[in-house]
């Protein structure tokens, strides 16, 4: 992991869809720079080594992104656990592939509940807590696939699509407030979803020749973008997208 120095040294995060994939990678990158973590799951399970791991610097919530009340005990646990929240990391996610037009309504109030409510649900519940920060930080995740659409995808490009569009928003309306709103649009990682991808090789051989770096990128480079935005040297840095690719283009 390409990281220096203690950069998040007594920040307060909360980190949701923390239990595998980007947002376990985040969170570990976090608790590396020093910051104090609350990871949210849908099962703790996941995330018992992570905890045990830091003692008195993390823990492990489960709770379900789509729910506002439970984002609301989710901030609040972060703030009576560690005295203070500073960061939210809006990273959960899902992914239910299918046509446009016979895409199942079930399938598209799932994704669009989870990738944009989860995003609305953190951020209204987040608010409270971080305008007392001296430099509150809401980073919400994008994806390749918001600015570059394929098909078969239609739920997952229109959600983090969306999500884009939020984040600008709530950057214009929440700046006076000292919080930046900011997102992280990974590419294609070998984390989770991208690793799935990979899997099939009939897809993989499409979309590997798209890749100007000529390889998938790590759950640390994302990570460590997300240290980025979470820290001071992004001070100046709100409703920007970044991009973390490698280079993609078709």
């Amino acid at each position: 992991m390409r990281l220096t120095g203690p950069r998040l040294d007594g920040r307060v995060a909360v980190v949701t869809g923390a239990g595998r994939g980007l947002g376990r990678r985040i969170a570990e990158a976090f608790t590396a720079q020093g910051c104090r973590v609350v990871a949210a799951s849908r099962s703790v399970e996941q995330l018992k080594d992570w905890a045990e791991a830091h003692p008195g610097r993390a823990a492990a919530v489960a709770a379900d992104v789509r729910d506002p009340e439970a984002m609301d005990a989710l901030m609040r646990t972060a703030r009576e656990r560690f005295d203070g929240l500073d960061i939210v990391v809006a990273n959960a996610g899902v992914s239910r592939p299918g046509p446009a037009a016979v895409l199942a309504p079930e399938a598209w109030d799932e994704v669009m509940g989870t990738n944009l409510g989860g995003v609305v649900n953190c951020t209204r519940a987040a608010v409270p807590h971080l305008e007392e920060s001296p430099a509150g930080r809401i980073i919400n995740l994008s994806s390749v696939l918001a600015a570059r659409p394929v098909r078969g995808a239609a739920a997952y490009c229109a959600s983090k699509a969306a999500v884009e569009a939020y984040t600008k928003v709530c950057a214009l309306e929440l700046a006076a407030k000292g919080i930046t709103v900011n997102c992280l649009a990974p590419g294609f990682i070998d984390e989770g979803m991208g690793r799935e991808l990979r899997a099939n090789e009939a897809v993989w051989a499409h979309y590997r020749t798209k890749l100007a770096g000529g390889r998938m990128g790590t759950g640390d480079e994302v990570a460590s973008a997300a240290v980025f935005l979470a820290g001071g040297e992004s001070d100046y840095v709100n409703g920007h997208v970044l991009e973390v690719n490698g280079g993609v283009s078709w």
